[in-house]
Order: structure tokens, then C-alpha cells, then sequence
């Protein structure tokens, strides 16, 4: 039999939370008829499809971890993590996986990432694509300042490394335009469309989704609220053979956040209070009232035109427990909070099964796209989204959503969305009928059949000129520039 052809994928970081790479590795394996091999950090883990596929093979690094040293000596735990990083990585591309024809890396991070890639590709005679999600060096400059000096050498190294590439491909045309008017590279867009388990989820599945998530929805530790008094599903219920949707059910609102400076969530926890205030206050509620006994009339069938609402945030990340502190000091009387972590076929469902999404990126070059809302229109779901220089290329005013620039335009937005909930919302109904028409015009594999595969099929061809001590070198520069890994 002939030999097949393979593929790596690498990513410095969790391929859990990696979906876009995810999707890389099972269109080669679907579409290319490659053999592919994942090089990722363990952690989360990945969607059931790609674990299943026989040409699909992981292969997963040790994440570095320097505490001990960091407590002595912050820089010279970061030389030492970015130098281990870079070992790992060349000694997994050139001698751990089979001999691949193409790497394909995720960008970012730049460093070492770039420079270990490239070597490999270098010592294996295979072809070099980076896919662009964002610009490592604007995320360095969250935590320092754009003119900083390690952030300037960040930048000069994932410039230089970018252009040794054999082919690129980026999220966005403002990104592609980036690249080649300031970079020297010329990419592909690549946009990010929803696989095909991004659908709108039947009455069944939000069911069986709801009863196992009950705990979490209904008997969240510590805490009392507007939901927590409910003693089963606050969505649904079955009736003999018939699942059916409460009347009185809350408003199901999901966001999806990775818990970092870009996302800035007091936003979302500012609208939420605002919109409890002023629903309290258009209904003339007496402040004297119990708590206790308005969320037993809520939940006994009392109508209101306005909702209760259930915040379903998902993800993890560094900011999560100081939020989670907060959310549990504000007093609300119809808004309640919930964050969790969903594996990778539950949180399909659960979009499929939500009202509205909420997504607060703003991206720290103002160049790249939210994943997250690309697999909210794949399930039919409409968005309130953070306004910033290129969202429109995705999120179409009126038509598949709204957007906000502050926590009171979102309150806005919801209260006119939700009002007359559930039969009355003709705003929702509007945008809804907008997302799914959205999320059925595309879809990943015909997307990059169209655009990533060409590059894939195409020869390699002599670019720069280097050789493997210049590559070295330059990997050398990791030491300052790798700030951003650890923080």
C-alpha cells in the first residue's frame, strides 16, 4: 500500500481549549486524507470526534512548571520555562512523532513556538503554515506597553519567524491586511465557521442537557437566588412521552470567556444589576418584600412581562474565582449566575439550548474575530457583542445580533429583547431567524475545503534563506519576550 501523507498540529497550550486546531486536525483527516498528529499541552479535553478518528494521533507534552524558582527568581524561572518549552517542542517534532509533510502552528504563542517549528520543518524537509488567531505581542502588551522593550523584541521575532513560513492563514481580512501591509506575509483568510455539531438543540437533548447540569443550575453551593429555589429543570418537563418548555421559565443567556484582561467581565455583571433595578423598578416592587417569597411566586407561574435570567458563563482562566467572589455580593432578584466548565459535547448543546449569547472580546490587536459567536450563530443563538474595529465582518447589526460599548447599552439591549418573554419577544424572534440563516450559509469543512486545503496541496518552495544556527539564535530571544506565557 502507498504510504500516506501526514500532518502535525501544534499547539503550545491546551488542545481542549483549542477549537479552531481541533478542527484543523479532523478536516485533514476528513478532507485531505491525511495522517495527523496533535503535539499539545494535556489538560481539557478534546472533542469526543477526534479522540474516535483512527487517523488522528495525540501526543502530549508536559506542561512547564517552575513555582519553586519562580519564588527566587521570577526571570530566571521564565529563561528556564521558555528554554525547556523550546527542547520539548524540537524534541517532539523532530524525533517523537512520525516525519510529517506539514506542520501547521497555532499563533499565538509566538515564543518559542515559531522558532522550534521552524527548525523542525527545517530538519524534516516538510512545510511551514502558521495559522494566525491574534498577534502574540499585542497580548504582551495587556500586562506591559506597546513601546516596551520586551514587547518590541516580541514583535521582531514573531515578524521574523512569520515571514519564514511557507503559507499563512488568518482569521480576518483587517488581519490579512495587517500582514501584508506591515509584515511582509501574505496570508489567507481562513474565517471560522461552525462544525458541523454546532445546531440548535431539540427539545429532548435541552432536556437530557438540563437534568444533568440540575445540580449545578438548581443547588449551587452557597448560594440563593431566583433559581435555586427550583426543585427540578427551570426549562423544561416531561409529560408522559412529551418533553414541553415551562411558560414561566427564565431567559437562558450564555457567554463563553477565557477569564483574561481582554474580556472584560464587570460589564456583563454591570448590565446584570442594571437590568435587575430597573425591571424592580418598572414593576414598583416594594424593597420590603421577601426575597424568598417574590422567587416562590416566580417560580409558581406568577407572570411578569420581564424574565428571570439565568447567566450560564463557561471557561476557565485566571480571573474566574475573583469574579465568582463578586457575583456572590451582588443582591439580585431575578438575575442569577452560573460558571462552569462543559465538555466539549455538552457545550454545543447548551448554546443550542440558550436565548441569547453574550460575548465580551474586544481582542488586544483589534484584528481578530470571536470564536465563540461563530459557534453561537452555528447553533441557531443571537449575540450582544462587544463593539470594536472589525466585529462587523461577523456580527450584522439587526440582522444576527446587537452590539454594545457599555454596560448600559447591554441592559438596554436586553430589557428590549426580553420584554414580553417568551411568546412576546418579536426583537429576539427577528435576530434568532438572522442567526440561524447565518449559521446554515457556512460551515467549516466547506470553508477550508475552499481556502486552508490549496495551501496544504501546494508545493513547497525555497522562501528566506537560513540555516539551523540563525534559527537558534533567534530562539535565544525567547528569554525576555516570554513574560507572557507565564502570566
Amino acid at each position: 500500500m502507498e504510504k500516506r501523507a501526514r500532518a502535525a498540529v501544534v499547539v503550545l497550550g491546551d488542545i481542549g481549549r483549542s477549537p479552531r486546531m481541533q478542527y484543523h486536525a479532523l478536516s485533514l483527516a476528513k478532507q485531505a486524507n491525511l495522517e495527523v498528529d496533535i503535539v499539545a499541552n494535556g489538560g481539557s479535553e478534546p472533542h469526543l470526534a477526534l479522540k474516535e478518528h483512527p487517523s488522528i494521533h495525540f501526543y502530549h507534552m508536559m506542561p512547564v512548571q517552575l513555582q519553586a524558582i519562580s519564588k527566587i527568581s521570577g526571570a530566571v524561572a521564565l529563561i528556564l520555562k521558555a528554554a525547556i518549552q523550546f527542547v520539548l517542542l524540537v524534541w517532539f517534532l523532530c524525533f517523537k512523532i512520525p516525519h510529517p509533510d506539514v506542520f501547521i502552528v497555532q499563533n499565538p504563542p509566538s515564543v518559542p513556538t515559531l522558532a522550534a517549528v521552524k527548525l523542525a520543518s527545517w530538519i524534516r524537509r516538510s512545510k511551514f503554515i502558521i495559522d494566525w488567531h491574534n498577534f502574540g505581542y499585542t497580548l504582551l502588551a495587556l500586562s506591559l506597553s506597546r513601546n516596551h522593550i520586551i514587547v518590541r523584541c516580541y514583535f521582531w521575532f514573531e515578524k521574523y519567524f512569520g515571514q519564514m513560513s511557507d503559507g499563512s492563514l488568518c482569521v480576518t481580512e483587517a488581519m490579512q491586511h495587517e500582514l501584508a501591509q506591515n509584515w511582509g506575509i501574505k496570508a489567507t483568510v481562513l474565517y471560522d465557521q461552525p462544525p458541523e455539531f454546532f445546531r440548535p438543540a431539540s427539545l429532548h437533548e435541552k432536556h437530557e442537557l438540563f437534568c444533568r447540569l440540575s445540580d449545578e443550575i438548581c443547588n449551587p453551593k452557597g448560594i440563593k437566588d431566583c433559581i435555586s429555589f427550583e426543585s427540578s429543570s427551570p426549562f423544561t418537563y416531561s409529560n408522559g412521552d412529551n418533553i414541553l418548555l415551562k411558560p414561566n421559565r427564565p431567559a437562558l443567556i450564555v457567554s463563553s470567556t477565557s477569564w483574561t484582561p481582554d474580556e472584560d467581565f464587570s460589564i456583563l455583571l454591570e448590565a446584570a444589576v442594571m437590568y435587575d433595578r430597573r425591571v424592580s423598578a418598572a414593576l414598583k416592587e416594594d424593597d420590603s418584600i421577601n426575597d424568598e417569597k417574590l422567587w416562590t411566586d416566580m417560580i409558581s407561574g406568577k407572570q411578569c412581562v420581564y424574565p428571570r435570567l439565568l447567566f450560564i458563563i463557561t471557561g476557565k482562566g485566571p480571573e474566574r474565582k475573583n469574579y465568582e467572589e463578586q457575583i456572590k455580593r451582588l443582591k439580585l432578584r431575578r438575575v442569577a449566575f452560573r460558571t462552569m466548565w462543559l465538555s466539549a459535547e455538552d457545550y454545543p448543546l447548551l448554546l443550542g439550548s440558550a436565548d441569547l449569547g453574550v460575548s465580551l472580546h474586544t481582542s488586544s490587536s483589534g484584528l481578530d474575530l470571536p470564536m465563540k459567536v461563530v459557534d453561537m450563530f452555528g447553533c441557531g443563538l443571537p449575540v450582544c457583542a462587544a463593539s470594536y474595529s472589525c466585529i462587523k465582518e461577523l456580527v450584522k447589526v439587526e440582522k444576527n445580533g446587537l452590539l454594545f460599548s457599555s454596560s448600559s447599552e447591554l441592559a438596554d439591549e436586553i430589557l428590549m429583547l426580553f420584554k414580553g418573554f417568551p411568546d412576546g419577544c418579536h426583537a429576539l424572534k427577528l435576530l434568532t431567524d438572522g442567526a440561524m440563516s447565518t449559521g446554515s450559509s457556512a460551515r467549516w469543512a466547506t470553508e477550508w475545503e475552499g481556502n486552508a486545503l490549496p495551501l496544504i496541496d501546494k508545493p513547497k518552495t525555497l522562501n528566506r534563506w537560513y540555516n539551523c544556527g540563525t534559527v537558534l539564535c533567534c530562539a535565544c530571544l525567547v528569554v525576555m519576550p516570554s513574560l507572557h506565557i507565564s502570566l
